[in-house]
């Protein structure tokens, strides 16, 4: 300090009294404020806010719609209303949900987790001692809810909106703020000194898009003896640096490069769980109508197991009667025997399949839950339809005229007669799934992030040449300086400097060979592309082909039921006439029993193949409740039968 300059301080001995109380009192704030001005469920909320508002963004950008999005799972899901509802067995609090966990010590939130209310969640209830009765509709909703496998996908989106928050806040002004009290003595030299240092510093850092970097900082400390009659001494000291690539690493593609990635991320992300909700809707009805072919096939078993103990009681009484061989009423034995073990096998295959379904959703295995049967009565409409019309055909006289058995045979080729609304052109399937498959998108976005990583891969082959500069100004005070004038910042007594860095690129192996890796990520890059392309062409054409067999398949089993009904009838009737054997009835009744069972998967895959063909057509939309919304090729006009 200059001679002569006036102070504005107060006078020493005052200040000595004075500014060690204030600096405590300061000190003691910042402890409170910084401990009581954010806590964890704060700090919780703001992650939540900023990972929404995010999500919502980015649905907008990639999907160009939004849609509610939140992980917090209710508590009154399905599973948990099962386990308590129907008093199942559980291992603890967990499996009831983490609102019922006993915290642990010291864990930070006492009100979180919560208990939460579904709005949404379908209105099911649970009657005692009764099974639950799901539709496919609501079981697309309880997997939506219950899934744990939903709930992860979800979890991943939220996850990638929160790494995307942080590469942002890399270009952020970042704040930083300290104090420090310090309470020292030296007793090594020829008098003991003892002190203390109160202390508070602030300062500013911010990174630039060309990559510059800023940073600021002000530190104010007041040093104070307790001995030698109290002397003490403020410091006041400021410093700032500026750091500024040329060659590598500048540019703003360079220094953007991951908060690119990680807005990208998001958006594949968010692709990755529309095209998985897709999916699994269709997962979860394939699994339903598979439960129902198993519901169907327990009881096309169990009539003609029925059927087949009238025909084994019929065939005693007509052995007793002389009418009838003893061989054949073994044989009528033995069909009703083969009957109940397929009786058997069929209501056992549906409790396993039924019980895999439940898991598939989430949901107990013990728990009491059965399909709604009124789902495929729906199915079979066009079946019962088919049926009426066979039945109206052979009544008519040409149905009953047969040509003779040395007439010209012409095969009849498959035609577009009956065709749903689905079966549309093989090239407009293809063209609108190219168009509207997400993971395509994705594969595309990252052939495009692999071309920026060979730009990447390329500026770290070049030279780093590096601009520093950096200012100092005013002091700092420690006890061994206490004794000095207060300092001041003074720009005429400040230290400047300024650094020019060259790395030359002598030794570049590791980015030689990074470089070179590039190429070859680009290269298996667009080979995704090209394997994904081609994967959809044939899963889209497979599906058309499935659709056109299962409408097929639906004509030829309805027929055969038909027939294996007529085939039935005539076999009792002649076996009351003494005109047929037993073994006529019992190869009847398994003809019966394939047919049946044929039909109905005929009538099931038909709709599998459906829904698949717009999830491979990447048409299917799935809202947030985990209900779909078919695609309707009545209301696209590019769409071709």
């Amino acid at each position: 300090m200059q001679q002569g300059t006036t102070k504005k301080w107060p006078p020493k001995r005052e200040r000595m009294r004075f500014c060690p109380l204030l600096m405590t009192l300061l000190l003691v704030l910042l402890v409170f404020v910084q401990a009581g001005c954010r806590s964890p469920s704060e700090y919780r909320s703001e992650a939540d806010k900023v990972a929404s508002d995010i999500i919502t963004e980015k649905q907008k950008e990639a999907l160009g719609r939004t849609e509610p999005f939140d992980i917090e799972r209710p508590s009154d899901i399905l599973r948990r209303r099962l386990l308590e509802g129907q008093n199942l067995a559980h291992a603890g609090q967990a499996s009831l949900g983490t609102d019922q966990l006993k915290p642990v010590e010291h864990w930070p939130e006492e009100d979180y987790p919560r208990p939460i209310s579904s709005d949404d969640d379908p209105n099911i209830p649970i009657v005692p001692n009764e099974p639950l009765k799901l539709s496919l509709m609501q079981a697309l909703q309880v997997g939506a809810r219950n899934s744990p496998a939903y709930q992860s996908r979800k979890e991943d989106v939220f996850r990638a909106a929160l790494d995307l928050d942080l590469e942002r806040n890399e270009f952020r002004n970042i704040f930083t703020g300290q104090v420090a009290s310090l309470l020292s003595t030296d007793a090594s030299g020829n008098r003991t000194v003892s002190g203390t240092v109160n202390s508070a510093d602030v300062g500013l850092g911010r990174k630039l898009q060309s990559g510059v970097k800023l940073s600021t900082a002000l530190a104010v400390d007041l040093a104070s003896l307790l001995t030698q009659g109290g002397a003490s001494s403020l410091g006041l000291a400021a410093d700032a640096s500026i750091s500024i690539p040329l060659l590598r690493g500048s540019g703003k593609h360079i220094v953007r490069e991951p908060l690119t990635q990680a807005e990208r991320n998001v958006v594949y992300k968010i692709y990755d769980f529309e095209r998985f909700k897709r999916t699994f809707a269709v997962d979860v009805a394939r699994d339903y109508l598979g439960v129902l072919r198993q519901v169907d096939q327990v009881r096309n078993v169990e009539e003609n197991y029925r059927s087949l103990i009238a025909s084994a009681r019929r065939s005693r009484r007509l052995a007793d009667a002389g009418r009838l061989s003893e061989i054949q009423v073994d044989q009528a034995v033995q069909g009703e025997l083969g009957a109940r073990n397929k009786w058997i096998l069929a209501t056992e295959g549906y409790k396993n399949r039924l019980d895999a379904f439940k898991s598939s959703l989430g949901l107990p295995p013990d728990a009491r839950i059965e399909p709604d049967t009124n789902d495929l009565e729906q199915l079979r409409v066009p079946a019962s339809k088919l049926v009426e019309e066979i039945l109206r055909q052979e009544d008519s006289e040409e149905a009953q005229e047969t040509p003779p058995a040395d007439a010209p045979i012409e095969l009849v080729p498959v035609s577009d007669e009956g065709a749903g609304p689905l079966e549309i052109d093989e090239s407009t399937a293809i063209r609108l799934a190219l168009d509207n498959r997400l993971d395509l998108r994705t594969a595309l976005g990252a052939v495009y992030d692999a071309q920026r990583q060979v730009v990447i891969q390329a500026d770290r082959l070049r030279g780093e040449l590096t601009l520093l500069g950096s200012a100092d100004i005013g002091a700092s005070r420690s006890v061994a300086s206490a004794t000095r004038d207060d300092a001041e910042l003074r720009f005429d007594q400040g230290s400047y400097s300024a650094l020019l860095t060259l790395d030359l690129p002598i030794e570049r192996t590791a980015e030689r060979n990074a470089y070179r890796n590039s190429f070859i990520n680009l290269e298996r890059a667009v080979r995704d592309v090209q394997t994904l392309e081609d994967q959809i062409k044939l899963s889209v054409r497979g599906e058309l082909r499935d659709l056109l067999e299962s409408r097929e398949s639906l004509k030829i089993q309805t027929r055969s039921v038909v027939v294996a009904q007529k085939r039935v009838k005539s076999a009792n009737l002649f076996l009351e006439a003494g005109r047929a054997q037993i073994r006529d009835l019992l190869e009847a009744q398994e003809s019966l029993l394939g047919a049946q069972n044929s039909l109905t998967s005929a009538v099931i895959n038909y709709r599998i193949a459906e829904l698949e063909v717009q999830q491979d057509m990447g048409l299917l939309q799935v809202d947030e409740s985990g209900l779909w919304r078919e695609f309707s090729p009545e209301v696209n006009d590019n769409v071709e039968k």
